[in-house]
């Protein structure tokens, strides 16, 4: 009989959300993959990166969710992509209105209609990002809330990292890191300006200089 799937991991190709794969495939765990199209610009580039950097044993196990008619309207440079030879980007640039609370939300009710009672997500306390659902008071409260209501765990357990910290656990794990992509701002190759280039290139940095100097 085939096993039943231990949890659930949101995930996009990108740093953090791959080396949590590799932890939880570490761990033994059967596990689906739910990747959320919401209408980003760089959808293609993030879907293909994450078949690409996945633990093999997970690639069967991947599900898509299309929301992308929530921000059709949207001007945001996360759907609407930049011309990075015109155009200027700041991080209010790429703010998507409850973001979070849409993901975990789908996670959640994606994972309980399958039986799965833990859902994981990769979130960092150094995010950049600008949205009213990003702060670790509000991720505490919606792991109450929707435990509480729908039984449904949110495990968060890079939480307290910092990113730097989660690319060294990737490469104990050797998770390829090297190839994931997380890009905020071009579809086709990071811009290394946008607050997600910015924080794996200081993190790969710091590690450099770590082993330099260490």
């Amino acid at each position: 009989m085939k096993r039943g799937f231990d949890c659930l991991l949101l995930a996009s190709g990108g740093m953090d959300s791959t080396v949590l794969a590799y932890k939880l495939a570490s761990e033994k765990k059967n596990v689906v993959v739910l990747f959320i199209d919401y209408g980003q610009h760089c959808k293609k580039m993030e879907y293909q990166t994450l078949l690409h950097v996945l633990p093999t044993e997970y690639l069967e196990n991947v599900r898509v969710i299309k929301i992308g008619d929530v921000y059709r309207e949207s001007n945001s440079r996360m759907i609407v992509e930049a011309n990075l030879w015109e155009d200027s980007v700041v991080a209010d640039n790429m703010y998507l209105p409850y973001r979070n609370i849409l993901f975990l939300s789908l996670a959640s009710a994606y994972a309980q209609s399958m039986g799965i009672k833990d859902v994981y997500t990769a979130f960092i306390n150094s995010n950049h990002a600008k949205e009213i659902d990003c702060s670790m008071e509000f991720f505490t409260k919606l792991e109450s809330l929707l435990f509480e209501y729908g039984s449904t765990r949110i495990n968060m357990p890079f939480r307290e990292m910092t990113k730097t910290d989660v690319a060294k656990l990737g490469l104990e794990l050797k998770a390829p890191i090297e190839k994931t992509y997380s890009c905020q701002v071009n579809a086709e190759m990071p811009c290394g300006a946008c607050p997600n280039c910015v924080d794996r290139i200081n993190a790969l940095n710091n590690i450099f200089e770590e082993k330099i100097n260490g």
